[in-house]
């Protein structure tokens, strides 16, 4: 992904994680309370197979609208 894309994604996601922060559900290897911004990041990781910032541009849009989906659907 190029510099600019990456930018902007990078501030989606912590936004996204600032959203997320304290809704995510209780989970024993987290007793003190899940990190939302690693969770976004991870999700991003799992359904893409490639961090972020080696996700190519043309999927800009599509990792958007799936930061979206973790928002509306956290878990």
């Amino acid at each position: 992904m190029n510099k600019v894309n990456s930018s902007k994604l990078w501030k989606i996601i912590q936004e996204a994680g600032d959203y997320l922060d304290g809704q995510l559900p209780y989970h024993p290897n987290h007793p003190n309370g899940r990190n939302a911004y690693a969770h976004v990041s991870i999700c991003i990781k799992n359904k893409f197979k490639n961090s972020y910032k080696n996700i190519p541009d043309e999927k800009f849009n599509e990792v958007i609208s799936y930061i979206k989906y973790l928002k509306q659907n956290p878990k």
